[in-house]
């Protein structure tokens, strides 16, 4: 029998948190984006899950069954990966209870097609699809407050960046944590990074800096965006040595990154608030190019819901006056739009297609890579659609976050060309 991956051989998964400005509070939901680049054909399925809050990231079991819906409301939540239909759910207060609201299970490092590791209050857990209720603490992840996970080439080492903490203040460091020994190092940075990625051959990673400023000089939890130079740092997890960094004066468009991408050649990553995609050379760790997805006038001149909510969840953030500062600091940052932006970026397993999905617009798009040519753009549906109960004049956004997406992998030669792989 025939299945949609058969039809649709690319399916980009995206996390959705609804319309607000900070993701961190909004709802908790899954867009599943299918596209047949052959026909040109695609389809789209959208759930929002009751009784969850603060969707944020996808993780897939390599089996490609089941996903996981990380989240900022201290919940475990799996669902099939085919329908978008709950499978389980488990709070993980009954594990380990945080000291901060914000501190959640965002992320998972799948080991196998039923268990993974994700961070649960001030430990890495082990949790096992089949018996998520047994859940076991492996170690100390020694970080104020992980963020981004992700499993280093040889499989050996989680690697993990740092949020700041709304108690504690700025965090400035990742994680590295042995699988074998089961020990965790912290290495510090300069400056705070929440998202990493992974070498796709060495056990390197790369931290990419998120800049803020708290509100009011101490509240680290409704943040403001930092318009300083941004940095990205290259890090051998074996020893924890930091290797190369690239740095940007003020004046790039790279500022409050999401999804993080590598290639063959380029390290790819999107900024929700600069509304670009950058890349960065590999080789010479120097050279970048940039994907503009600012929109222009009449794009913003249709966007005005969008834009009157971002404004009004901006003032309950932080008061005008005293925090002047950043409501210009964000405009730099913006370059004048006020919507937010590109929040899910990744790169087919062949290297040859692109895929992102613009927070603030509502679209996906499809490029070709490298060239970044535009493929196609789809505008999505509006949240009423699916969330019925909210007023005709709401803002529209779907809330895209994070993402995964599943392509055929290039099979070498006698391999079974029907092989497919999670990237």
């Amino acid at each position: 029998m025939a299945t949609s991956s058969d039809r649709y051989p690319y399916a980009f998964h995206i996390a959705l948190d609804g319309n607000g400005l900070n993701g961190l509070e909004g709802a908790a939901g899954v867009c599943v984006f299918r596209y047949n680049p052959d026909s040109g054909e695609y389809a789209y399925r959208v759930q929002y899950y009751d009784g969850v809050a603060g969707g944020h990231a996808i993780s897939i079991t390599p089996d490609r069954k089941f996903g996981f819906l990380g989240n900022a409301g201290q919940q475990i939540l799996f669902y099939d990966v085919e329908s978008l239909d709950e499978r389980e759910r488990v709070s993980t207060l009954r594990f380990e209870a945080p000291d901060a609201s914000i501190k959640s299970s965002t992320h998972m490092v799948w080991l196998d097609n039923t268990q993974g590791v994700t961070a649960i209050g001030d430990g890495l857990w082990l949790v096992d699809l089949d018996r998520p209720t047994k859940a076991e603490r492996i170690g100390e992840h020694l970080l104020k407050l992980p963020h981004a996970m992700k499993r280093t080439a040889s499989g050996r080492y989680l690697v993990y960046g740092g949020m700041d903490h709304p108690g504690q203040g700025e965090a400035a460091e990742v994680g590295i944590f042995d699988l074998e020994k089961r020990v965790a190092r912290r290495i510090p940075l300069p400056t705070t990074c929440w998202h990493v990625a992974c070498h796709p051959r060495e056990d390197l990673f790369y931290a990419l800096s998120f800049r803020v400023h708290p509100q009011e000089g101490r509240d680290w939890h409704e943040w403001a965006m930092a318009y300083f130079k941004e940095y990205v740092f290259e890090i051998d997890a074996p020893s924890g040595q930091i290797l190369r960094h690239w740095t940007c004066g003020q004046n790039v468009p790279a500022h409050i990154n999401s999804d993080v991408c590598v290639s063959d050649r380029e390290l790819i990553y999107c900024n929700g608030g600069s509304g670009t995609i950058v890349m960065i050379d590999l080789a010479d760790f120097t050279s970048y190019r940039v994907i503009d997805e600012r929109p222009g006038l009449s794009w913003q001149m249709r966007s005005a819901r969008q834009a009157a909510r971002q404004v009004t969840d901006a003032f309950t953030r932080g008061s005008p006056v005293p925090s002047s500062r950043h409501f210009v600091g964000a405009l730099r940052v913006t370059r004048g739009t006020l919507i937010d932006s590109v929040y899910a970026c990744q790169l087919s397993a062949d290297q040859k297609l692109l895929f992102t999905a613009n927070r603030g617009l509502n679209t996906i798009t499809v490029y070709d890579y490298p060239a970044n040519a535009v493929r196609l753009r789809v505008k999505m549906p509006e949240l009423r659609a699916y969330l019925p109960d909210l007023p005709v004049w709401t803002d529209p956004r779907l809330g895209f976050h994070h993402s995964t997406l599943l392509s055929p992998v290039p099979a070498p030669a006698g391999a079974d060309l029907r092989s497919v792989h999670e990237h």
